[in-house]
């Protein structure tokens, strides 16, 4: 018996199409009847029957093989981006369960071929997230979450689920410059389902039939209200639209026929996807930087970064800052590979597929995922893999040195990629070009802006299929980095009873039992035992001696980024009263 029918006729009981009582098949082999009744009975009566038949089913008839680790920073086009999507999930983006591309498309899901010239597609895309433009446009909104997740009536809970909270205000802000209350609840509700469903996966789990089912119902007034922000985006209807990534979607489209508005409202709810693996690497930056559970290599690279220049390259291409959020990213590794459609062999060299020929509707899928983390710590790309080493990055090559005599070094004929400019249309001096294995990268003045073009550097990809998001992600990570430097702050295990199970990121759920602290409280309180033990209750005394303590650590520079003489701003309303005995 074919398998997808097999699962589609144990499928059917739930959805109300055989008699649960049913646990005879006519004409199965005993062993084959049983793992059917089996199978039905492992899907909840209370399930959509649309969903068992194109979320269920399918997840069940999906495979995902993994590829080689690249040599070289490419992915050879064959392994095509068109439709790779493991199939149970297009209901979370298409109403129709399957792909739609005349309702909108993401980048992320369209072969080479179907993007433009040179990749045009992904250097419109690439437009909005250009390393110049974070520091005028972008950052002050960064800046502005870090403060506001980071504040102290804040510390010592449990930080994930606070994270949740927080984040669709800096994501929409970012897209289409919405935040606070201006989200809809509901807008606000299909994220947040949208990454349980990705965390979670099993769509046998309840927790995952209930959330996909709302992204469902959800579907069509997230992209009204996108389609909507977007027209207020193009016609200054929101404030600095020129902050917002749809700004310039819009400006460097062309004529639309590789980035229409329909697919400027599909990438701002698909980036769902993309942006959510930034939970996982906060989270991953956290256990290794955590007080009493962290690793001690990560910690101390941490502290002789910010101990010193920072923020100044220095002969480098990167700065020191830029370099340890590279090597955190290549070992925490939030996406672990990128996926690929297949063709079925037999159509070609051995004859036609037999879905195929039969015409037959249960067909399984296939996919092959091309590794991140294990091609990252390949032994033959590094002599230290295993090691946390942040100048691993000064001694490989970066995209604007992969010309094309480079390439015939290399020994290629000639560059596998023609190198290209696209020059953008938003006012500013810069254009998109790439290196000869693919990778785009900005040029900003007549600067180049490249990224590591090293097969051993992973995390975001390899070649035109290369993340364009990667530089804009690791200059959020930067300045998460200096607040926590600057406020001298820590993470903690929590060591709760019961801490919750968080869904932060695709295949990611986890134990919410990590918090922080800041260390300037905790000197302060050491400062007011040890004055209560000499003054008693003598306040004058007291508060002479508090007043010379925040004087000495404003002096040794121990206050916070946000604190003033006396560090008040620093501190939550319980931690004034404390200070107000």
């Amino acid at each position: 018996m074919e398998r997808r029918a097999f699962l589609a006729a144990a499928a059917a009981t739930p959805a109300g199409l055989v008699s649960a009582r049913a646990a005879q098949y006519d004409g199965l082999p005993d062993d084959v009847g049983a793992a059917l009744a089996r199978f039905r009975n492992s899907i909840p009566s209370n399930f959509d029957r649309d969903y068992v038949e194109h979320a269920v089913v399918p997840f069940f008839l999906t495979s995902i093989y993994e590829g080689e680790r690249p040599a070289l920073p490419m992915i050879d086009v064959t392994l095509s981006k068109e439709n790779a999507l493991p199939f149970d999930l297009w209901g979370l983006i298409y109403k129709g369960w399957q792909p739609t591309p005349e309702e909108g498309v993401t980048v992320f899901l369209q072969g080479l071929e179907e993007r433009g010239d040179n990749n045009l597609r992904k250097r419109i895309y690439f437009s909005a997230v250009t390393p110049d433009l974070y520091r005028p446009m972008y950052q002050a909104k960064v800046v502005a979450f870090f403060d506001r997740l980071l504040d102290p009536q804040y510390a010592e809970k449990p930080f994930m689920r606070h994270y949740l909270d927080y984040y669709f205000d800096l994501y929409w802000d970012l897209h289409l410059g919405v935040k606070g209350d201006a989200i809809p609840s509901g807008v606000r509700q299909i994220g947040e389902s949208f990454n349980t469903v990705l965390a979670f996966r099993n769509p046998l789990q309840p927790i995952v039939y209930e959330n996909y089912m709302k992204v469902r119902a959800l579907l069509d007034p997230l992209k009204q209200w996108i389609d909507q922000k977007v027209k207020d985006v193009a016609n200054g209807r929101v404030p600095n639209p020129e902050k917002t990534f749809a700004w310039y979607w819009l400006k460097n489209a062309g004529n639309g026929e590789h980035f229409s508005n329909k697919d400027i409202v599909f990438e701002c709810f698909h980036n769902f996807v993309a942006l959510s693996q930034w939970g996982n690497t906060i989270f991953g930056i956290m256990s290794r930087l955590s007080k009493d559970s962290g690793d001690p290599e990560v910690r101390g690279s941490f502290t002789k970064t910010m101990s010193g220049d920072y923020d100044h390259a220095t002969g480098s291409p990167y700065t020191p800052l830029e370099l340890i959020v590279m090597e955190l990213f290549r070992t925490i590794s939030p996406n672990g590979g990128s996926i690929s459609a297949v063709e079925d062999a037999r159509r070609s060299a051995y004859g036609e597929s037999p879905f195929a020929a039969l015409g037959s509707r249960f067909e399984r899928h296939a996919y092959i995922a091309t590794p991140h983390t294990s091609t990252s710590f390949d032994p033959r790309h590094w002599s230290n893999p295993q090691q946390f080493d942040p100048d691993r990055y000064n001694h490989v090559p970066t995209s604007a040195q992969i010309d094309e005599a480079k390439c015939q070094q290399i020994g290629f004929a000639r560059c596998p990629f023609d190198i290209t400019t696209f020059n953008v249309a938003d006012g500013r001096k810069a254009g998109l070009t790439n290196s000869g294995f693919g990778t785009v990268f900005g040029v900003a003045d007549g600067k180049p802006l490249p990224v590591c073009d090293y097969a051993g550097f992973a995390p975001f990809g390899f070649g035109y299929r290369r993340c364009p998001g990667e530089q804009l992600t690791i200059q959020v990570f930067e300045d998460f980095l200096r607040k926590v430097w600057n406020d001298k702050i820590e993470f903690v295990n929590l060591h709760l009873p019961n801490p919750r199970k968080v869904p932060i990121g695709p295949n990611a759920v986890i134990v919410d039992d990590i918090g922080f602290t800041r260390r300037l409280l905790q000197l302060w309180l050491l400062d007011i035992s040890d004055a209560r033990g000499r003054y008693g209750r003598d306040v004058k005394r007291y508060l002479k001696h508090s007043f010379a303590v925040d004087r000495h650590h404003a002096d040794h520079g121990l206050l916070g980024s946000h604190s003033g003489a006396l560090g008040d701003r620093s501190l939550s309303p319980p931690e004034r009263k404390l200070r107000r005995l």
